[in-house]
């Protein structure tokens, strides 16, 4: 029976991460991973494809409005299959980078299925055929996550989409309904109507994108439906049946009962812990009701030489935040093992806690919403700037959304930022910083910027919050 110091079961973001951090600790290290191709999540059905097919979607909207740029722009034509060959082309590139990382000789490849026999012994069912047996000194699980799967009557039987088949699929429905109104949701809602497609979201929570602040929210939502879509929020799925070749959705929305047809249904209503079949309970490790592996900011679970990293463990579903992760619970494990001093574990930090959508307009969001700092008891400040009167947007006839700046009604010490609109979520990067360094509305408002850029738009909001500090 082999046996290591580090075993990493999934090779994606976390994992990866894990495991080169323990092989440059020194630590004997396996990696095991089952999936047919080698990669990761964000790799093969996440990150990467996905804004692959925003690209197209986002360079046909920008053709569209070629006229308002005096601008006549020929005969405009959307080729879905030539969209799905480019991305399945990029995504070879990228997922055969990952495969050659993972098969570096660094550390030991297992290709199969592991589950825990107790606390420090994995079964593995190879690919291949057969099983082994592997003594993990410490194990990191990094799975990932799953297609979470809604129960509503007929469904099934109608059929449906899920982001998965989007990012395969070679043709583009006239019509879709799309179920959820988070990130992927609304990505790939963009996608389609961005092509052509009729969109209708139907959102069960009071509005879309329920992790921001209802101005955020409400903003994006106006702008979609500017744009053609049509967003129902505040709803109660009720069931799914199929009449005259279409697919339709019954929900209620207060005391009314609706229904909304179309060609096809993306259900894109968020994606579960991929845990069910780890055996978890053989190695004493605690997981939440929906199957999420509790952990500490060291990303230890309830057993102390077994940590979790990435979607399977982390409050946030971003791939940045899963390879710090990975990294820092790699470092723990050196700890537990005693090749490490005591003093140096490692904590995963939310402060600056990053979330981005790639929709038309972008959505960036950065630190503290306002309603966490009320529910944190935080006394807040915040300030606001719409794109529609700034000079660079109205250039780019870029002009929905707004920026908001949240800062200590205290000291004036920056806690959040949030950004609906062009470039959002490269713009967001900007407040990342400034509250890196702890910096204050005052200190950011006295940066110089380039005139004219999108960038400049932050210094109205952080100047609004210096002079609501003077004031005080």
């Amino acid at each position: 029976m082999k046996s290591f110091d580090f075993v990493v079961i999934g090779g994606g973001s976390a994992g990866y991460a894990g495991a080169r951090s323990a092989a440059e600790l020194g630590l004997s290290t396996a990696v095991i991973d089952g999936a047919d191709t080698l990669g990761g999540l964000c790799i093969l059905r996440g990150c990467m494809p996905s804004k692959t097919l925003i690209e197209s979607a986002n360079r046909y909207q920008a053709m569209r409005e070629a006229n308002e740029f005096g601008l006549r722009a020929g005969q405009l034509e959307v080729h879905p299959e030539e969209i799905i060959a480019r991305k399945r082309r990029l995504i070879s590139e990228f997922a055969e980078y990952r495969q050659e990382q993972l098969e570096s000789k660094r550390f030991d490849l297992f290709r199969g299925q592991a589950r825990f026999r107790d606390a420090e012994h994995l079964e593995i069912s190879l690919r291949d055929g057969g099983t082994e047996v592997v003594h993990a000194k410490t194990v990191l699980v990094a799975t990932g996550s799953v297609i979470a799967h809604l129960d509503i009557p007929g469904l099934d039987e109608a059929g449906y989409l899920t982001s998965d088949d989007v990012l395969e699929r070679p043709s583009l429905p006239k019509s879709i309904v799309v179920l959820g109104g988070g990130a992927i949701a609304l990505e790939m809602a963009h996608y389609y109507q961005a092509l052509g497609t009729q969109v209708r979201l139907i959102q069960r929570s009071p509005q879309i994108l329920k992790v921001a602040d209802k101005d955020v929210a409400d903003a994006l939502q106006k702008a979609l439906e500017k744009r053609g879509m049509e967003i129902h929020t505040g709803t109660e799925l009720l069931g799914v049946e199929m009449k005259d070749g279409q697919r339709c959705v019954r929900f209620k929305q207060g005391e009314a009962e609706h229904m909304v047809s179309a060609d096809e249904i993306l259900m894109a209503t968020g994606r579960s812990p991929n845990t069910a079949s780890l055996n978890l309970e053989a190695a004493g490790v605690a997981t939440s009701s929906r199957g999420s592996i509790t952990v500490g900011s060291d990303q230890a679970s309830s057993q102390p030489s077994i940590f979790a990293a990435g979607d399977v463990a982390s409050p946030l579903e971003v791939v940045h935040v899963a390879i710090t992760q990975g990294e820092n619970a790699a470092h723990n494990a050196a700890i537990h093992l005693g090749k490490a001093p005591e003093d140096s574990r490692k904590h995963t930090d939310y402060r600056l806690k990053l979330f981005g959508i790639f929709t038309e307009p972008e959505v960036g969001m950065v630190g503290m919403t306002e309603s966490e700092a009320e529910e944190e008891g935080i006394p807040f400040m915040s300030a606001t700037y719409p794109f529609d009167d700034h000079g660079k947007s109205m250039v780019s006839h870029a002009l929905d959304g707004f920026v908001k700046l949240i800062a200590r009604k205290d000291d004036g010490r920056l806690l959040g930022g949030a950004v609906v609109g062009p470039h959002g979520v490269e713009l967001i990067h900007e407040i990342t910083i400034a509250m890196h360094f702890h910096a204050t509305a005052s200190q950011l408002a006295t940066i110089p910027h380039y005139h004219p850029t999108l960038s400049e738009i932050w210094t109205y909001p952080a100047e609004d919050l210096a002079e609501m500090l003077d004031s005080h």
